[in-house]
This record gives structure tokens, C-alpha cells and sequence, in this order.
């Protein structure tokens, strides 16, 4: 039977092979620390962190995430390792809370490589900390044990190696702190926190394990997602409701759902919470024993767009955790095969002849199995998916629409800022068929960095340097065309800065139609006045909002949202220029100033580290496939692709001219 604990108290563990699972609500780094018999760490070899993931026996996540696991073989465990220390911290330099106090209680479980949970922990009492010893794993008299300790440090990484009697621990945490720095940089941030309730609580599909294979039921504090949260699939194959990321509440069994698993429940009847949203639609029945049919905007939300942007979130975590599950299901039949076969195969009597022949057919046949399971559940689950996303995308505003997208031919210039605006698509290589819109809120909290400097794509096709950068300012200019075309008439401006004027195929739409705030700047003089310019917008309107005294903005100050377009980055840009590109990165998203550069990272090596804050501050996107963006559940690479205009369409054409007749009549 699992066990409880709670601080200082220790438990036997029968495993030799485990993983260590966290759910924290709110992305935290893991990391873990290698001790000897006084518990002291050798260095900064000992520690197993976002930069250094793996050590012999140990394996840890590589960036932030509200879930992690991680991998422990005792086993492998050298024998000058004798504690084994699993920390948590909260990355640093971000938007995110900075103490433990302001999350949920982090919950941490050690499990069986088949997810049979061993003992749970659920860390309270924190408040100031930003980092915390979770557990630790002990060896005593030739057996190991696992201890709660939560033990918390307000000084973070640095002081809790510091306790830990680790020489380099200042410079060791702030390793640490760039590796996840550089990770969340090529992050999906996740979606605004949803009152109470209103998580897309659903059924899943037939477990992937049997339930010889299956866990105990595990039990969570309040608030907090159990440690299978990453898994769909319950104890002794009994599926989870609510898997999709909601939690406790979500977590709750829905009124007359079948306890034995079954279809997508699209009624979502505890999705009600405070003052009554706009009734989603009505759900159409599916035929007896089969799934009810999907409904474009059935997630909760006090208008149409805001419930499609919660139903396009909730089917990007679904896709998440349900592919957690299946890579862990596998995982778990891939080490079952090996350590049968090393069972088997161990007498050297048996590794001849018919018996070893025979137990290597069977522990194969095994595999083949728990595999087979494993897919057929995921099978069931993309379906679902897939079938909503048939419903979902046709149904989709402008905002959240692709190019390809038939509403685009209906544009009007809209009245209203929309919620989110689609960047492209993601999707993972176990289904490449289920594209999910990748949605970013509106205004922009980041700059976009479109990446003109890796030539060979995910599917093998390989584009020289100067069709990529045609490639990646085709794409930037697609993303430019959206912002204008998603924002009332006269909201938004758009400024490029093209110091050889390389860019003026690629810029014609936006030149041509006459949307741009002015010419594209070129040479180093335009380059210092349009970033003086803005500079000083940011300047002025920081200084306005600090002073509470907004309406005393001089009255020729174009109060719209800026966005500067930036091609061919470094030439052409001095010192000056590059610490005023950094300072418009930094500053100006939060008084209305975006930044969008179309720059290989190589051509810029010559800056040296100080350009990295402002890389990190900017979302990368690429003009091709690349799976170089990552989850903030569970931290899957998933591939993005950019919303490309159709060949031969003339949408973007059409959808800029709409935006310039419309600012013709407002003048």
C-alpha cells in the first residue's frame, strides 16, 4: 500500500528502478544531487540539473515545467553514492511567482517504472522559499529508503547547494538558472488560470495498461495534480476523469459517467463557475455506444472567441498528457522486456537452446502487447481529438484562423481586439495529422525573433541562406499582415527597419497597400531615428504611467500599438543600436511596443553573450518545420510549423487592402 508521508518521516523502498514524479501547478525546475554517506556533494559533477539532465542512475527534466519525472536506477548508483536529493526551485528572471508561498503545495511521488506508487509527499508549510529539498533517497545497511524533508530556502539554488556543502554553488545555480532561462525561452507559455471549474473535464480511453501492469490509486493534496497527472490512465486500468490538466476539481467523476472508461464527455457540466457565462452550444447526441459528437465552442467562456481560445487550449493539454501516457506506457514495456530478458537470460545454462529461445519469444510477445495497448488507447484518444479538430478550425475568428481558412474571405476590419492571435501550428511525430493552432494572448507579451539562420527542416528538405531568409520575411511579413488585420482601424502600427533594403520583394504587400506607419528605413541613419523614436515613445509613456498621468502625453504621440520589424540583424546596427533594440525587448511590450527581428542567430555571434537577454527575451519561430518549442505541462518538443498564405492566393493582399480603406475613411 502506498505511503503518506509527511516531514521526516522515511519509507522502505522494494524498487531498484524507479521514477520520482512532481505536479506543481506552476513550471518549477528539478533537479537532483548526488551525496555521500555524510551527505556531502563531491561537485558540481554530483548534481543533475537542466544543463547536465543525466548521471549514472539519474535522470532529470531539462528545463521548467509543472510536471516532471524523473528517472532513478539504484542500482547504477556508484557505490560512493549514498543520498540521492531531489530539489525543486522556481525559475528565475521570469513573470512567474517567485516564492512557494504564492503556488500550490508541490506534490511529489515516488512510483514504479509501472507507475505503483511507493510513497507520496506533499510539500506544505512553504512561504518565502524558492527552493526546496523535496525528498531524498537514502541507502542504509545496503537498502534504500526515501525521507520527506522540505526543507525550503529563501535564498534559492545558491543556498540550498550552499548548505549542501557544495563549493561552486553560487556559480553552479546560476548554470542552472541560464539553462532554464534559455529553456523557457523556447517555451508555449501556457493560457491565463481559468476560474474555478471551468478546466475541459473529460472521460479517457481504454487504459494502456493491464491491470497486472497498472498503479495504486494515488491521492493528492487539495489543489494539487496527483503524481500520474501526466497519465490518463488510472489505478488497475480505471480511467481518470479530468485528465486533461484540471486538477482536484476537475478530477471529480461526472454525473452518469461510466466508471469503466468510454468517449469524450462534450457537456462538460462542472464547467460552471461565479456569474453564468453564454450557454455553449447544444451538444448533438452520438449514436448508442458511441462518442458524442464534438461542438465547435464547448468549452466555458463569456463569448464565442473566448470559448473556442479555452476548447483550443484544452485540446493542446489533452494532446499533452495523452501522449505522456503513451511515451510512458512504452517506456515501462521497453524496461519490463529488458529486465525479463536479463532474468532470463542471467543462467548461462538457459542462454542456449530452446529455453533461452523460448523466454526470449515470450518476454518479446510481452512487449509486443503492453505496446499495442499502449497505441490502441492513444489511437482512441487522437480520434477524439482529431474529430474536434474537424469541428473547431472551420469554426475558428480570423484572429485564430489560418491563412487557408475560408473566413478570411469575409474579413472586415473588426471593432474590437480579439483575445489571441494564431502564430502557426504544433503538433507531435506520434501525430502529425492533429495540428493544434498555436495561440499567443494579445497584446503580445514577447517580441518574436523569426529565425533566418538553420537551413534543413524536420521533414529533410534543405533551403540555401537566401531562400531561407526569403522564407523567414515572407513568414514575418504573414505575421505582421494578422496584427493589422486583428486590430481596429488606426490600433495598430507597423515599422521596418531595412538597412540594405534587401527586403523589398518580400515587404511589397505591406508597402504597396500602404499600411506601414512610413517607408522602410534604410542605412544606419534611418536605423538611429526610427529607434530613437521609439525609444523615446517608451520613455514617455512609462514615465506617464508612473506619474498616473496619462492624459498628459503630448498630443502628436501615436497612442496605438507599435511593432517594429527588424531584417538583416547586426548590419548596419552599432553599439548604440543594439543596446536600443535590447532596451525595446525588455521595455516596451508592457507600454505597447513590440519588437519582431528576421535574424540568424550566427551572424550575430560577434556581440558575444551581450545579445543573449535579448534572444531569450524573444519567442523563436522558424519559416520550416522545426520541433524546437516545448509544453509547459509536461515539456514535449513539439513541432511548429508558421501559418503560410497558400500559393497563388491573394488573401493577404486582399486583407491588407480592407485595412488601408478602412484607415483612408477614419482620416
Amino acid at each position: 500500500m502506498a505511503a503518506e508521508l509527511v516531514r521526516g518521516q522515511n519509507h522502505p523502498l522494494s524498487h531498484v528502478r524507479l521514477e520520482i514524479r512532481v505536479a506543481a501547478g506552476k513550471p518549477v525546475v528539478a533537479a537532483a544531487t548526488l551525496g555521500d554517506e555524510h551527505g556531502r556533494i563531491h561537485g558540481v559533477e554530483w548534481v543533475a540539473h537542466s544543463g547536465t539532465p543525466t548521471l549514472p542512475g539519474l535522470e532529470v527534466s531539462k528545463q521548467a515545467a509543472a510536471d516532471h519525472r524523473l528517472a532513478v536506477d539504484l542500482g547504477a548508483m556508484p557505490e560512493a553514492v549514498h543520498r540521492v536529493s531531489v530539489l525543486l526551485a522556481l525559475p528565475l528572471g521570469g513573470e512567474g511567482p517567485t516564492r512557494f508561498g504564492a503556488v500550490a503545495a508541490p506534490f511529489v511521488a515516488v512510483t514504479g517504472l509501472d507507475g505503483t506508487e511507493v510513497a507520496s509527499y506533499t510539500i506544505t508549510g512553504l512561504d518565502a522559499e524558492s527552493a526546496v529539498v523535496a525528498l531524498e533517497l537514502y541507502r542504509r545497511q545496503g537498502a534504500w529508503k526515501v525521507r520527506a524533508v522540505g526543507q525550503g530556502y529563501a535564498g534559492g539554488l545558491a543556498e540550498l547547494l550552499t548548505d549542501q556543502g557544495l563549493p561552486q554553488a553560487l556559480q553552479l545555480a546560476g548554470v542552472i538558472n541560464e539553462a532554464v532561462a534559455q529553456g523557457l525561452a523556447r517555451s508555449v507559455a501556457a493560457p491565463p488560470p481559468r476560474t474555478p471549474d471551468t478546466d475541459r473535464t473529460r472521460q479517457t480511453a481504454t487504459p494502456a495498461l493491464g491491470p497486472e501492469e497498472s498503479g495504486a490509486t494515488t491521492q493528492g493534496a487539495p489543489g494539487a495534480v496527483g503524481p500520474q497527472s501526466g497519465s490518463p490512465y488510472g489505478a488497475q486500468g480505471t480511467p481518470q476523469a479530468g485528465y486533461s490538466g484540471g486538477g482536484a476539481d476537475a478530477a471529480a467523476a461526472q454525473p452518469g459517467a461510466s466508471a469503466a472508461g468510454g468517449p469524450v464527455d462534450y457537456s462538460h457540466p462542472r464547467r460552471q463557475a461565479g456569474a453564468p457565462p453564454q450557454p455553449a452550444p447544444t451538444v448533438p447526441p452520438g449514436a448508442p455506444g458511441q462518442p458524442a459528437r464534438p461542438v465547435a465552442g464547448d468549452a466555458t467562456g463569456w463569448s464565442m472567441e473566448e470559448r473556442l481560445y479555452n476548447q483550443v487550449w484544452g485540446m493542446f493539454e489533452d494532446l499533452a498528457r495523452t501522449m505522456s501516457a503513451y511515451r510512458s506506457a512504452v517506456d515501462f514495456a521497453d524496461s519490463r522486456m529488458e529486465k525479463e530478458l536479463d532474468q532470463a537470460l542471467s543462467d548461462p545454462r538457459s542462454r542456449m537452446g530452446g529455453q533461452g529461445d523460448a523466454a526470449r519469444e515470450a518476454a518479446q510477445a510481452k512487449h509486443a502487447q503492453l505496446v499495442d495497448q499502449a497505441r490502441a488507447a492513444l489511437d482512441r484518444d487522437l480520434d477524439q481529438l482529431v474529430a474536434e479538430a474537424d469541428v473547431v478550425e472551420p469554426a475558428l475568428p480570423p484572429a485564430f484562423a489560418g491563412w487557408d481558412n475560408p473566413v478570411w474571405h469575409g474579413y472586415r476590419v473588426p471593432m474590437e481586439i480579439p483575445m489571441a492571435l494564431r502564430l502557426g501550428d504544433l503538433h507531435l511525430p506520434e501525430s502529425p495529422e492533429l495540428r493544434i493552432p498555436m495561440l499567443v494572448r494579445l497584446p503580445l507579451e514577447r517580441g518574436l525573433w523569426i529565425d533566418s539562420g538553420s537551413g534543413e527542416s524536420l521533414d529533410g528538405s534543405f533551403a540555401d541562406s537566401h531562400e531561407l531568409r526569403r522564407l523567414a520575411l515572407d513568414t514575418a511579413v504573414a505575421h505582421a499582415a494578422r496584427l493589422l488585420a486583428v486590430y481596429p482601424t488606426g490600433e495598430f502600427a507597423v515599422h521596418v527597419i531595412d538597412p540594405a533594403g534587401s527586403a523589398a520583394q518580400a515587404l511589397a504587400p505591406l508597402v504597396q497597400t500602404g499600411v506601414l506607419a512610413a517607408p522602410p528605413a534604410a542605412g544606419a541613419a534611418g536605423v538611429t531615428d526610427v529607434l530613437t523614436r521609439l525609444t523615446e515613445r517608451v520613455d514617455l509613456v512609462q514615465m506617464a504611467v508612473r506619474a498616473g498621468a496619462a492624459d498628459s502625453l503630448p498630443p502628436g504621440l501615436d497612442t496605438a500599438e507599435q511593432l517594429l520589424i527588424v531584417n538583416d540583424f547586426p548590419h548596419g546596427f552599432d553599439d548604440r543600436a543594439v543596446t536600443q533594440l535590447r532596451y525595446l525587448a525588455d521595455e516596451g511590450p508592457a507600454v505597447g511596443v513590440h519588437l519582431m527581428m528576421v535574424a540568424d542567430r550566427e551572424d550575430a555571434a560577434g556581440y558575444g553573450p551581450l545579445l543573449d537577454p535579448l534572444w531569450r527575451s524573444l519567442m523563436r519561430l522558424t519559416p520550416l518545420p522545426d520541433d524546437h518549442l516545448a509544453d509547459p505541462w509536461v515539456g514535449h518538443a513539439w513541432t511548429y510549423e508558421p501559418s503560410v498564405v497558400p500559393p497563388g492566393s491573394q488573401v493577404l493582399w486582399q486583407v491588407l487592402t480592407a485595412v488601408a480603406t478602412a484607415r483612408a475613411k477614419l482620416r
